[in-house]
This record gives C-alpha cells, sequence and structure tokens, in this order.
C-alpha cells in the first residue's frame, strides 16, 4: 500500500500549535478586552472540562491567546488627520466607496467592517489623509481617502 493511504496521526495526538506571528501584537484598547475575554473564558472552559482531548485543545488554545496577551501593545493614537491603527476610514476605490475601521490581526472581523493593519489595504493608506489619492499595487489600484475617524480605544 502506498504511504499516501497510511493515517500518520493518531486519533488522541494533542492538535497542532496556532501560528504566532514575531514581535509585538499591536492592538487596539477594544483588542486587548477581547483578548483577556478569551483568556478567561477559556480558563474558565478548562475547569470543568473533563474529556482529555477537548482539555488539550482549550489548553493549546490557552497558550495562544496568553502569547497574544504577553506581546500586546497598545497602538499610539494616530497622527490627528492621518489613517492609523484605530482609525474608521471612507474610501474611494474602483468607483466604489467603503467603510471600515482598520485593527489589531486578533481583532479583525471583514464581516463587522474591522480589517488587520497588515492587510495590504490598510497597509496601502496607513499615514495618509483626507483628499489624499493613493496608487496601490494591483488588485487595489487608485484609493482615495475621503473620511478619516478616530475610534476611541
Amino acid at each position: 500500500m502506498s504511504r499516501a493511504f497510511v493515517k500518520e496521526t493518531a486519533e488522541s495526538a494533542p492538535p497542532p500549535e496556532r501560528m504566532i506571528d514575531d514581535g509585538p501584537n499591536l492592538v487596539t484598547e477594544e483588542g486587548l478586552a477581547q483578548i483577556t475575554a478569551h483568556v478567561a473564558r477559556i480558563e474558565e472552559a478548562m475547569r470543568g472540562e473533563a474529556n482529555v482531548l477537548l482539555r488539550e485543545t482549550l489548553a493549546r488554545d490557552l497558550r495562544y491567546w496568553e502569547i497574544r496577551k504577553a506581546s500586546a501593545v497598545v497602538a499610539p493614537a494616530a497622527e490627528p488627520g492621518k489613517v492609523g491603527l484605530g482609525s474608521s476610514v471612507t474610501i474611494t476605490r474602483n468607483n466604489r466607496e467603503q467603510k471600515f475601521r482598520i485593527v489589531g490581526v486578533d481583532q479583525a472581523d471583514a464581516a463587522q467592517g474591522m480589517i488587520s493593519f497588515r492587510s495590504p489595504l490598510a497597509s496601502a493608506i496607513m499615514g495618509a489623509g483626507v483628499g489624499d489619492v493613493v496608487e496601490a499595487p494591483e488588485p487595489l489600484g487608485e484609493i482615495e481617502i475621503v473620511a478619516i475617524h478616530t475610534a476611541p480605544g
């Protein structure tokens, strides 16, 4: 039989570790609160969990969130009138208006209009001001900053 069809891991193998970026974990105040809440929620879940496999998964997730919390740095406020982490931004791109908030990696949720500062779109407009037109690589193209609102936290 080909090795391609042999199961390499046991059913009871611990889950693989979650990937963690090197360096500081830039966050908003709300992002730090969410990370703290994740840690508390997982610690509480572990107290009552008897299933060994589930406890291993919870322990792995707890390690991830504890590292994310330990490396969290609340980003300083953006320069007035400039796009920065924590800014809510309105742009026009491809003849379409878009509104979103730039947040830390763990807080990003596109469905809620929150994008990571590491995303290509956020990276392209960081430091820009209202009225600026940014020429970003395709597929982003030309991006005009229409409005910037610095959200609390």
